[in-house]
């Protein structure tokens, strides 16, 4: 398994991560509603929720990117630079969105947007 591959894993579990953030030592969870429940969250909760959907939102491009590049023959080590780096930037954007810094959490946004785009144009660079 590749690198690449790997970080197609662990971006596939981020959401999870975050939604386990949003519901971890609440007592109140509803696990018969809980996307409800989940829209009455504030503070970290919601914020950890949205960083949920964001997460799901990048997923796709990126695993596509990283199998598109794979598959068009870029450079492997190419390849696990840039899955390595959205990884780093969607842990980042997850601490940043947790921690409430709008500004710094769409500048890492754009990294990890950056980074997928860029394994679909590997093998030109």
């Amino acid at each position: 398994m590749t690198l690449a591959i790997a970080c197609i894993i662990v971006a596939g579990l981020l959401p999870i991560v975050s939604a386990g953030i949003a519901k971890a030592g609440f007592r109140g969870y509803d696990n018969r509603n809980p996307r409800e429940w989940l829209a009455r969250q504030t503070g970290f909760r919601a914020r950890a929720n949205a960083a949920q959907a964001n997460a799901w939102e990048a997923f796709p491009f990126f695993a596509a990117g990283v199998l598109a590049a794979q598959w068009m023959g870029a450079p492997q080590d190419r390849i696990d630079q840039l899955a390595v780096l959205f990884i780093a930037a969607r842990l980042a954007y997850l601490g940043l969105y947790l921690a409430d810094k709008a500004t710094l959490r769409s500048v890492v946004w754009a990294v990890g947007l950056g980074a997928s785009i860029a394994l679909y144009l590997a093998k030109s660079f």
